[in-house]
């Protein structure tokens, strides 16, 4: 597996991000990205491998304006900042929210869908990428008719 440092490249004439996120899924290359919170005490570095993000409408995502890539722990790793980070929860108390106790946001969290994975805010990652997503609509604020869509990633 092949591991490259997310930069934006300079590319002379247009290309389809179609192609060339095919063309990464092809040779299974992960992408490196940091990331962090406002202040930057809190840093991560996330290991990306699909460009997909969610836009959920449930009630706490719509408030924070998260936009969900869901990474396996072991594509994870906070770097600074578990001194700082505070948790919330509510209705079930499986998501662990985490958050900056300094800054107060939210650039990654424990989720429910995915209880052994990281879900990470795109919009938390450093540089610009968020053009680099797909972003999807997940209908987060009916969760339990809803959430198969979303396990499989």
């Amino acid at each position: 597996m092949m591991l490259a440092v997310g930069k934006r490249l300079k590319v002379r004439q247009p290309v389809l991000l179609s192609r060339v996120l095919l063309a990464m899924k092809n040779v299974g290359e992960l992408i490196s990205y940091h990331g962090g919170c406002h202040c930057g005490a809190v840093r991560f570095f996330v290991l990306v491998s699909e460009y997909l993000a969610f836009d959920c409408n449930c009630s706490i995502c719509r408030k924070k304006g998260f936009l969900h890539l869901i990474v396996p722990r072991e594509s994870f790793t906070l770097l600074s900042g578990a001194d700082v980070l505070n948790t919330y929860t509510f209705n079930t108390g499986t998501a662990k929210h985490t958050f900056c106790r300094i800054c107060g946001i939210h650039s990654f969290y424990y989720p429910r869908s995915h209880p052994d994975g990281i879900d990470v805010n795109v919009r938390c990652l450093d540089g610009d990428v968020l053009s680099l997503f797909k972003i999807e609509s997940f209908d987060g604020a009916n969760w339990e008719e809803n959430i198969a869509q979303i396990r499989g990633s």
